[in-house]
């Protein structure tokens, strides 16, 4: 399996099929990518920054802790924690 760093090197120049894919892979890989991966959605821009935060999303409320962490720590990064949150939590009531 790969690892998160090297799926998201292959976002650079994917396609919408590509891009599809590697998101599955890391939906794959689960909470124990979920530190990571909320990193990562700190300081990505563009494709790998929109891959990453569905990533968060379809993972589920296992990301919420560690989303609300970043948030505390990066006030910046808060308005992105917070959206994603009521996406994760409206997702779950729906």
């Amino acid at each position: 399996m790969e690892t998160v760093n090297e799926i998201l090197s292959k976002l650079e120049n994917a396609d919408n099929t590509t891009k599809n894919e590697l998101e599955n892979e890391l939906v794959n890989i689960g909470t124990s990518a979920l530190p990571q991966l909320v990193d990562e959605l700190q300081v990505v821009r563009g494709i790998k920054r929109g891959v990453v935060a569905m990533t968060l999303i379809r993972i589920g409320n296992a990301s919420v802790k560690y989303l609300k962490k970043a948030a505390e720590n990066n006030k910046d990064f808060e308005w992105v924690a917070e959206y994603l949150i009521r996406e994760i939590e409206g997702s779950v009531a729906a």
